[in-house]
């Protein structure tokens, strides 16, 4: 996804721009320490405490410059307009975010009046168009029927969250101004690893097919996740 995202970035803006970038549920603060390594300036907002308070131990442990283009607040992705201008930033990430949301469209539209125009909205997504293939290829049978015909499912945390139809945010993002510009597939092949699985000494093919498949039909539309680029119109 990082390669995805950095793809999208290249093609839009000027090499070597210092980027406005908003993570909203950063998490432990990947992408945003990634991106503020690069040089963007990055605002990282988290509602939890235990993430935030992880992301901020893994500032600390950064240098100087680049603990200088982090900022970090504490609260809910929904209130995007409370903290932020709009036209405020570059590039909005919103990534797994959305699953935990019940009506996710006031949100996305609030990510997209904080962009700038021609600013990158990224939002990764668990596929409700691909919800069978996890039960199914775990020998779930009942499981499978059962995806079919729902969006609603049950995360490997073992809470009932929710997923996406490309064809849902596609219009979502025109009806916000900031349609959809790229889509991608994550997780096409490793989907079914456990958690605590073993990084394997071929990582780099591993990542190579991936990013492979991410990218090409029909593979990416049975993809786990779903990366959507919108860009601000």
């Amino acid at each position: 996804m990082a390669r995805q995202l950095d793809e999208q970035i290249a093609g839009r803006f000027p090499v070597g721009q210092r980027l406005r970038v908003l993570d909203v549920g950063m998490g432990q603060g990947t992408q945003a320490l990634r991106l503020a390594r690069l040089g963007h300036q990055v605002t990282g907002v988290e509602q939890d405490a235990t993430m935030i308070a992880a992301a901020r131990e893994a500032l600390a442990g950064q240098p100087e410059g680049i603990r200088e283009r982090v900022r970090l607040v504490q609260g809910d992705g929904r209130d995007t307009g409370v903290h932020f201008l709009p036209g405020s930033f570059d590039v909005v990430l919103c990534h797994g975010v959305l699953m935990y949301v019940e009506e996710p469209d006031p949100l996305v539209a609030g990510l997209a009046r904080v962009l700038a125009p021609g600013g990158l909205l990224s939002l990764l997504v668990r596929n409700g168009d691909a919800l069978a293939m996890r039960p199914g290829l775990a020998g779930d049978w009942a499981g499978a029927l059962a995806a079919f015909d729902t969006t609603a499912y049950r995360n490997r945390l073992g809470l009932d969250v929710r997923a996406d139809r490309l064809s849902a945010l596609t219009a979502t993002l025109a009806g916000i101004a900031a349609p959809l510009h790229a889509w991608y597939g994550v997780r096409v092949f490793t989907d079914t690893a456990a958690d605590d699985a073993r990084i394997p000494d071929d990582l780099e093919t591993l990542l190579a097919a991936e990013e492979r498949a991410g990218r090409t039909d029909p593979y990416r539309g049975m993809a786990a996740l779903l990366h959507l680029c919108g860009v601000r119109g």
